[in-house]
């Protein structure tokens, strides 16, 4: 099984490459990958840039060039619910996008054409919720629920509101998950948004958590995401 890893920026591109051996950097398509394995298991990792159109560019790219089993939506999502805390990770049954208007005839955030929710397989959000009870994982909480994707770094507790108003079910807030989602739909790939949480909003003030996150929690903090892909390949 071949598993392709998409990421915002060069941050969480770090945190990755780093769980990585025999990693690799190929070029391809205006795009670099770093080619590598989690154990025995075959990883493609790319930084594709942050927001939809970035994410959608380069997951074309990779299922074009690699034509991976699954693609994982990975890196940090603000929580949009206010249960969460900092380092909880969600994983997404459904992606939408909390940006997107057609108009009256499709529900808010639908594109014309394509489901209003993109679901991600059953089985993978089990996987990761059986995350809670492994050993290895003692200190996580891992949580499913909607992630919502568009084009705006949600820094204020009035847009996570505004957010809310339309997606109350919201869990997670992130800028590439739905691009990904949507682009997994078409080519009939399988995909799963599984990220970090480094700020909520809504408990928070101009992203100062968010950049806590990075200055002082970040590191390790996505080795939660090798085990979620070493569970994947065992099971």
């Amino acid at each position: 099984m071949k598993t392709g890893i998409i990421v915002a920026m060069d941050k969480e591109f770090a945190q990755l490459k780093a769980l990585l051996t025999d990693a690799a950097t190929e070029h391809s398509g205006h795009r670099d990958f770093v080619t590598g394995r989690l154990g025995e298991k075959e990883i493609i990792l790319q930084k594709c840039g942050i927001g939809k159109v970035n994410a959608a560019v380069g997951t074309v790219e990779m299922i074009s060039r690699y034509h991976p089993d699954l693609i994982v939506s990975s890196g940090c999502a603000g929580g949009a619910d206010t249960s969460l805390e900092v380092t909880d990770v969600v994983v997404a049954a459904a992606c939408a996008y909390h940006d997107a208007y057609c108009g009256d005839e499709v529900d808010y955030g639908q594109i014309i054409g394509m489901p209003a929710r993109f679901k991600a397989p059953a089985e993978l959000v089990s996987k990761a919720l059986s995350l809670n009870t492994h050993p290895e994982c003692k200190r996580l909480h891992i949580r499913s629920g909607l992630t919502v994707s568009g084009e705006w770094f949600v820094n204020s507790r009035e847009k996570m509101r505004q957010i809310l108003d339309r997606f109350p079910d919201a869990t997670a807030v992130d800028m590439e998950s739905c691009a990904i989602a949507q682009v997994c739909h078409i080519y009939r790939t399988p995909f799963v948004s599984f990220r970090v949480i480094s700020d909520i909003p809504l408990k928070d003030s101009k992203a100062s958590q968010y950049y806590e996150f990075w200055e002082r929690i970040a590191n390790g903090s996505f080795e939660v995401t090798k085990q979620f892909i070493n569970l994947i390949h065992n099971s």
